[in-house]
């Protein structure tokens, strides 16, 4: 990735937290790497290097500044946008892919080779998969560290490392302290064991009032829950089961996550930040969508929109089959039939545990419970990848070759399970209203035709348009 010296500077020089994320500040003179919008004096030119991750500022010698903690910050907007291999590899090294499989099953998911891939990792970022992966866990460990009272050499391997030995030499080497120094005296009562606190960070503006509105108003029963302020939701993961609060608040979404297993951290928080958006950079996406005069009152009214996503892609096709042609409010509750009864929130079904359901279970007509057992059959079989990783324009091919689902839902999988930030639905009735209340056609050729300004955002301009009608 080539990254231009002058407008990187300038991004520090005014700290700039647009930037964070993007790339990274390593200063030769301390040894220290840090986010751009770092508070420290702004160093002098001849002594910055400029990275575009923080594992090749890792690579290159530098540790984690103390100050901004650089390996905190919003993962880059870039890997949302693209759908190319790069992209779609950081998407699985973040949702630990790394980690369970190692490179070559990395790899593998991608039809790649192994010297192909680290090249080409190595060429856009700096560091190969094993770098990247290596940096991921020593952010894991570092929040294990702070915010549990687990023993360190649990830590170690629940954040992924092979041995204690690798775990304190990375902690020494990315922090510049040893393990034992980032756990600060506690105050207060003990923590919630199995309870872990964490700060994720996003990009502002964020329109926080539209996401609980948006999650709120599709929440599965058993599944979901959502006051005022909180989002709460149960997660199945690699490892086990586990449940989540996200309240955002101003400069950062607070996070509580319940894990059976902490080895699922790091997977756990990649689905926290894809369920929100919080990767997204949303003033490029304002700035491209404020262009149209239909939509810049929209924009001026409500900066950050983002695009509610989800944290189980076969779950997200479920819920877009079983809404097709009926109200949101009908679909919630033939959603939460699928779903174990129960006092405590339960993660979603799996494909081979939708496929065990009876007749009974499916409160729809016959042809629609037909078409969620293939698309069931289909993933289980792993003819189907719906995984982040996953190619979406063959993803969305294979899903319309099912029989049931054509271009609206195949669109609205890739927009919110597999996070296509360019996806539209024109033909659907709420966009339709929402774009004649702005003065846009509501005719589907017309209005499609029209939503080709908006690009690479029409996922944006979609939520907005559903907002307005």
């Amino acid at each position: 990735m080539e990254l231009d010296f002058e407008r990187c500077y300038r991004a520090v020089d005014s700290r700039d937290g647009r930037f964070d994320g993007w790339f990274y500040t390593a200063v030769t003179s301390t040894g220290i790497y840090c986010r751009p919008s770092c508070p420290a004096v702004t160093p002098k030119p001849e002594n910055v290097r400029f990275y575009p991750s923080a594992a090749a500022a890792q690579r290159a010698g530098f540790r984690a500044c103390k100050r901004c903690r650089p390996d905190a910050a919003p993962g880059s907007p870039e890997w949302d946008v693209r759908a190319d291999v790069v992209g779609r590899a950081m998407r699985l090294i973040s949702d630990g892919v790394v980690d369970r499989a190692g490179v070559p099953g990395l790899a593998s998911r991608l039809g790649y080779t192994e010297r192909h891939l680290h090249r080409m990792l190595t060429a856009e970022l700096g560091a190969g998969p094993l770098a990247l992966a290596r940096a991921q866990r020593a952010q894991t460990a570092r929040i294990l560290i702070e915010t549990t009272d687990l023993g360190l050499a649990e830590i170690a391997f629940a954040a992924g490392f092979g041995s204690v030995r690798q775990f304190n030499d990375t902690i020494r080497e990315v922090f510049g302290s040893p393990p034992s120094a980032l756990r600060k005296p506690r105050r207060g009562p003990a923590p919630e064991p199995g309870a872990i606190h964490l700060r994720l960070a996003y990009r502002p503006p964020l329109h926080a009032e539209s996401l609980v509105e948006f999650l709120a108003l599709r929440a599965i029963p058993g599944v979901e829950e959502v006051d005022a302020t909180t989002y709460r939701r149960a997660l199945r993961l690699p490892h086990g089961c586990g449940t989540v609060e996200l309240t955002p608040t101003p400069g950062y979404v607070a996070a509580l996550l319940r894990l059976s297993d902490v080895r699922d951290l790091s997977p756990a928080v990649a689905r926290c930040r894809r369920l929100l958006d919080l990767d997204a950079d949303p003033v490029a996406v304002d700035a491209v969508l404020a262009e149209d005069e239909a939509l810049a009152a929209s924009v001026a009214k409500e900066p950050g929109v983002r695009v509610p996503r989800s944290v189980d892609s076969f779950e997200m096709a479920v819920r877009a089959i079983v809404g097709q042609q009926i109200s949101v409010v009908a679909a919630r509750k033939v959603l939460s039939r699928l779903v174990p009864s129960g006092e405590q929130l339960s993660p979603f079904p799996t494909p081979e545990e939708v496929l065990a359901l009876p007749d009974e279970a499916f409160k729809m007509p016959g042809a629609r419970r037909d078409t969620i057992r293939a698309l069931a059959s289909a993933v289980a079989s792993g003819e189907l990848d719906l995984d982040p990783g996953a190619d979406r324009e063959e993803a969305v091919h294979n899903l319309t070759k099912l029989p049931g689902i054509g271009s609206w839902t195949a669109s609205y999988v890739a927009m919110r399970g597999i996070g296509d930030p360019d996806s539209f639905l024109p033909t659907d009735l709420g966009v339709r209203r929402g774009a004649k209340a702005l003065g846009l056609p509501d005719d589907p050729k017309a209005l499609d035709a029209h939503a080709a300004r908006w690009a690479p955002w029409r996922s944006y301009a979609l939520i907005r348009l559903w907002r307005q009608g």
